[in-house]
């Protein structure tokens, strides 16, 4: 995609319910869907797997490009970064490229993955682990012709995990390309319902933007939905009806349209991605003022 046409997307984590709902069937029917929606953002979940085949890849960007979306992908849930064992971190390496391969051919850049789990050392030592595999993943990326994907390492849920904020703004300090995804409910799930507010928010905001000084505190990855959690952290994810989980995503829309900044947006609710996604859509044209996105 070219720079100057980058602009604030929102858009899903995998299909919602109302896709079977609607009579949609296949992966290829996605782009569809999602414009239906009036989205233009879709996360394609390959967390058990790269499975999706190249040329069926090929379908589904030709169509999402003549209707404005742009595709990332989300690489396995399996990758550890900062195993112990150095053939998981290898394997780690393996799955970017894989997910790398799918994700070109679907016409998108960002690959969000998770760095995994502490495991039986310390935090500074798992850290050390995943920079050392973020390195060679940078590596390998070049190395195979992938140099112009973007990877994002994704702020996590449960306090065991590798992926507090500051943790993935060090993984982003290895290459200027490595932008972060922050997943809101994972931070509010991890300080245990540390973001309350409006200011909560823009201290996130500003420390993204103290840490990295340059475009990628603009144009970031965005995980949303509202998540429950427990002393550990991240229990489950749930819809933007049940307000009794956090964190709200009113005050983060606002702030996005007031900071002008332009992430893609993508929503995790729990089989209301798309609806809830409309609705973090609606929040923000409403603060920018302006009318909705679909109209233009």
């Amino acid at each position: 995609m070219n720079e100057c046409d980058w602009k604030i997307r929102f858009g899903t984590a995998g299909t919602s319910d109302s896709f079977e709902a609607k009579g949609y069937k296949s992966s290829l029917d996605i782009p569809a869907y999602t414009a239906e929606m009036g989205l233009n953002a879709f996360e394609y979940q390959c967390g058990h797997g790269v499975r999706l085949g190249v040329d069926k890849a090929g379908k589904m960007a030709a169509d999402a490009a003549e209707r404005g979306i742009l595709f990332s992908v989300h690489a396995p849930y399996y990758i550890s970064m900062s195993s112990l064992e150095e053939e998981k971190r290898l394997g780690s390496v393996r799955y970017l490229l894989q997910s790398a391969e799918v994700c070109r051919a679907l016409g998108g850049r960002r690959i969000i993955f998770h760095s995994g789990s502490c495991g039986k050392q310390s935090r500074e030592a798992a850290l050390e682990k995943a920079l050392d595999t973020m390195r060679r993943a940078v590596e390998a990326l070049d190395e195979a012709g992938y140099g112009d994907m973007t990877l994002c390492p994704e702020t996590m849920g449960k306090i065991g995990q590798l992926g507090t904020l500051d943790e993935v703004l060090a993984l982003c300090g290895v290459d200027k390309r490595i932008t972060p995804c922050i997943d809101f409910g994972h931070l509010n799930a991890r300080t245990l319902g540390g973001i309350q507010s409006r200011a909560d928010y823009a201290a996130i905001l500003d420390r993204m933007d103290e840490v990295l000084g340059d475009e990628r505190a603009r144009r970031f990855h965005v995980h949303f939905s509202r998540i429950e959690f427990s002393a550990g952290g991240e229990k489950r994810h749930w819809t933007f009806a049940e307000t009794q989980f956090g964190p709200e995503p009113q005050p983060l829309m606002e702030l996005l349209a007031e900071r002008r900044l332009e992430p893609v947006v993508i929503c995790e609710s729990a089989g209301t991605q798309a609806e809830d996604a409309q609705a973090m859509q609606r929040m923000y044209e409403a603060a920018r003022g302006e009318q909705p996105l679909r109209q233009r």
